[in-house]
């Protein structure tokens, strides 16, 4: 068999290791794009991240970072190039996994990205004016960024209907325009980015006092999963081994978290039904679980459990013996309701045939997590791409294959179940040993990719050191930023009043688009 031929010019690497910034290879434009669009179309990889930043040696140029995974071997392949700040050609016509990464790159560096198909900002970064900015590829717009056209189509029986920024329930702002045909949506776009938060910015020359609580809170219902990919890179810079012992509570910690959001999502979608058993179940078992997380440290939401060389908190045998009683008293009280939304056939004809991703279109998206694998898609970054306790205990990967709202419902349901099984294990047979292993200084001029297997999906924090081993560049990419495409193709030709299902069962994060 012959060897895909951007093997050879990208670095191979596994998840969760650093490598010196000059062994990453500096490829032509052309054949960096042809590399990564050979490797999306012919061998199965997909993008994980993609990113630029500026030249430290011209003011000209910029320099484009992208991060590859071949799930099938456990492999992530690393390549840069460099491109004038004038504008080079858009990838995106011949691999639409970047059309995101690509529209981020232009709005953050005003770049002008040559025949990409819908080149308006992701998060607006404050009200910036455009149109004083050398090479911008947004003038001609409106004064500000956030002022910026939608999709239009023409039509005697077409209108719009524009839905947010703010909602009528306590969440983060997002805002939705439908274009339709009477009921049926032709098109949905939606724009994110309001808060303004520059929280990669803020990471830059870190690490120091202030890093760590950026990183957790990156997105709040992810903070263990943020953490850990944070502090996986810290530590592979700083060459620091994590214990079995900190490593399995971290497991622990991250699966409830997934517990608790699956838990909340299978109640949200049994309320967008109108279905109020379930709904009302779930909303306090969800507490039960959020409840667990916080007898380990404190806080509901994990914050200050994970710490860059392990944990800050650790698991005595009396604390273990209260979690395993009150895992198996939620376990019980969780499966009845659950069983109650696939026995109950006015709600699974509610979900069936609705909101549907075809798999075809998942994979040209590149879309992850749950998402995914209800579109019959095999994959999970805790199986494919294994760090810390994933290394030694795998989780069965669930997959459905109708990639509507039942199987996206029905993937959380068994995922629960497999999550609780995991914790219950890992309490069982808790390594001995110290939870918090000291570290050294950041290595110099390097470079460190983590993956986390999120419960909304595969998360990526890469970052770049400099000369004295600070952060020159700290890149997030949250698994909302492969998937809210996904929600808007879920939507064409459906009904517009399916909308408040369907985002439900894709469950997507505003903030997690706007760093």
């Amino acid at each position: 068999m012959n060897t895909p031929a951007y093997r050879d010019t990208m670095l191979a690497i596994t998840g969760g290791r650093a490598v010196l910034r000059a062994d990453i290879p500096v490829l032509p434009m052309s054949a960096f794009q042809d590399a990564i669009a050979n490797a999306v179309a012919k061998d199965g990889c997909r993008v994980v991240t993609h990113f630029g930043l500026p030249d430290p040696t011209s003011d000209e140029l910029i320099v484009l970072y992208a991060v590859l995974a071949h799930d099938h071997t456990g492999r992530l392949y690393i390549s840069a190039t460099s491109a004038p700040r004038s504008g080079y050609p858009s990838l995106t016509p011949r691999c639409f996994q970047m059309h995101l990464f690509e529209r981020q790159i232009a709005e953050n560096l005003a770049v002008p990205l040559h025949g990409h198909p819908w080149l308006k900002p992701v998060a607006f970064p404050g009200s910036v004016d455009r149109r004083a900015e050398r090479s911008s590829p947004f003038a001609g717009a409106d004064d500000k960024v956030g002022i910026m056209d939608f999709y239009h189509i023409d039509g005697g029986q077409v209108h719009e209907v524009a839905v947010g920024p703010i909602h009528a329930g306590v969440i983060e702002p997002g805002h939705f325009r439908f274009q339709c045909d009477g009921e049926t949506i032709l098109h949905l776009e939606i724009s994110l980015g309001y808060q303004h938060r520059g929280v990669q910015r803020a990471l830059k020359g870190g690490p120091n006092k202030r890093s760590w609580h950026y990183a957790e809170t990156l997105c709040g219902d992810s903070t263990i999963a943020h953490g850990c990919a944070y502090a996986q890179n810290v530590e592979a810079l700083a060459s620091c081994r994590v214990s079995p012992r900190a490593a399995a509570i971290r497991g622990i910690a991250l699966e409830l978290e997934r517990i608790a959001n699956h838990v909340g999502d299978l109640g949200g979608l049994a309320k967008d039904a109108a279905f109020l058993p379930t709904a009302s179940y779930c909303g306090r078992i969800r507490g039960d679980f959020l409840n667990m997380t916080a007898m380990l440290c404190g806080n509901r939401f994990g914050r200050g459990l994970v710490k860059v060389g392990g944990t800050g908190f650790d698991i005595d045998d009396q604390l273990r013996a209260e979690l395993l009683r009150r895992l198996a008293d939620a376990q019980q009280n969780l499966l009845p309701a659950v069983e109650l939304l696939w026995n109950t056939p006015s709600v699974t004809a509610r979900f069936e045939h609705t909101g549907i991703l075809p798999r075809k279109t998942a994979l040209e998206l590149g879309v992850v997590g749950v998402a995914a694998r209800a579109c019959g898609i095999d994959m999970d970054s805790r199986r494919d791409h294994p760090s810390g306790i994933y290394r030694f205990t795998h989780l069965p990967v669930v997959t459905a294959q109708g990639g509507d709202v039942l199987s996206r419902a029905y993937v959380r349901g068994l995922e629960i179940q497999h999550s609780i099984a995991f914790v219950r294990e890992q309490l069982q047979s808790l390594p001995s040993g110290d939870t918090f292993t000291p570290f050294a200084a950041l290595g110099a001029d390097m470079f460190a990719v983590s993956l986390q297997e999120s419960w909304r999906g595969e998360l990526c924090h890469a970052v770049l050191t400099d000369a004295d081993g600070r952060f020159e560049h700290y890149n997030i990419t949250d698994p909302s930023i492969h998937n809210w495409f996904g929600l808007a193709m879920a939507m064409r030709g459906g009904q517009i009043s399916d909308f408040p299902l369907c985002n439900k069962s894709f469950s997507l994060s505003y903030c997690g688009c706007d760093l």
